[in-house]
């Protein structure tokens, strides 16, 4: 019981340890959503998803370890998801815009 204890404040610990955003990074910053997914990144690195798919749902909520090219990985530890970005946010006609994990997305707030 007492690992156990020990895991779980290591853990709670760790999940503070978020960094905020690269510069070149905050127009990720945002509440992003669309029918079937949701998706809150704070300029602080604290993420938090939600996806409904196949009758079922999956939700993260983490601190944003790291971006890769312009794919970005949530998690601690060994538990991590990388959340895969085939197109960065881009805004058009005052839209923003990004697609992950094959879906796109609409910043509806800042």
């Amino acid at each position: 019981m007492k690992k156990y204890l020990s895991l779980i404040i290591l853990v709670i610990l760790l999940s503070g340890c978020a960094d905020p955003l690269p510069a070149d990074k905050l127009h990720y910053v945002g509440e992003w959503q669309n029918k079937e997914m949701a998706l809150l990144i704070l300029a602080d690195g604290t993420v938090a998803y939600k996806r409904l798919k196949g009758g079922g749902s999956t939700s993260i909520n983490g601190p944003l370890k790291e971006f890769v090219g312009d794919d970005f990985v949530v998690g601690i530890l060994f538990m991590t998801t990388t959340f895969d970005v085939s197109s960065p946010p881009q805004e058009n006609n005052g839209l923003w815009t990004m697609t992950v994990d094959g879906v796109k997305l609409t910043r509806v707030s800042e």
